[in-house]
């Protein structure tokens, strides 16, 4: 017995873990990110962002220095006209988008004060009225919140 699991803890010793083989990460169309360890085949439609080779001591690691964080990774420079011209055209989007959503607020108040003034017959009963206005409610709701992003996203830019 005693022999026994002493070959058991030699083999598990040498054994090679299989989550060790080579793994890629990839980034699918919706921005998702896929760890794979079957480089040879990538998940459908994802791009490989880059493969983790075998921490095994087979293989000799020659040090490297460390990675920059993805979050301080060095991003391209745009000239400052450039990027005054992109803020201008985004400036001008946010506009026409804050104008055309006025309009369709103005629009839905419009349908809901016309809804709020007709009672038909069979709402005498008050919450049947007020099951048949909600939609027009929640439009109007839906617009004003859809204005206020609009303002704040103007008055955060430069």
């Amino acid at each position: 017995m005693p022999f026994r699991r002493l070959a058991v803890l030699i083999a598990v010793m040498f054994m090679q873990p299989a989550g060790w083989a080579e793994t890629c990460k990839y980034v699918d169309a919706d921005g998702r990110v896929i760890y794979s360890n079957t480089p040879n085949n990538p998940p459908k439609g994802a791009t490989k962002v880059k493969c983790f080779e075998d921490p095994s001591p087979k293989t000799a690691v020659a040090p490297t220095k460390p990675a920059q964080p993805e979050g301080k990774a060095k991003t391209p420079r745009v000239s400052e006209d450039t990027q005054k011209a992109r803020d201008d055209e985004r400036r001008r989007i946010l506009e026409q988008e804050l104008a055309d959503e006025t309009k369709q607020l103005a629009q839905a108040k419009e349908q809901l004060v016309a809804q709020e003034a007709i009672r038909n017959g069979n709402e005498r009963n008050y919450q049947r009225f007020l099951e048949r206005v909600q939609p027009y409610r929640d439009a109007v709701a839906t617009h004003e919140h859809n204005l206020e992003a609009l303002r704040r996203e103007i008055a955060n830019l430069k």
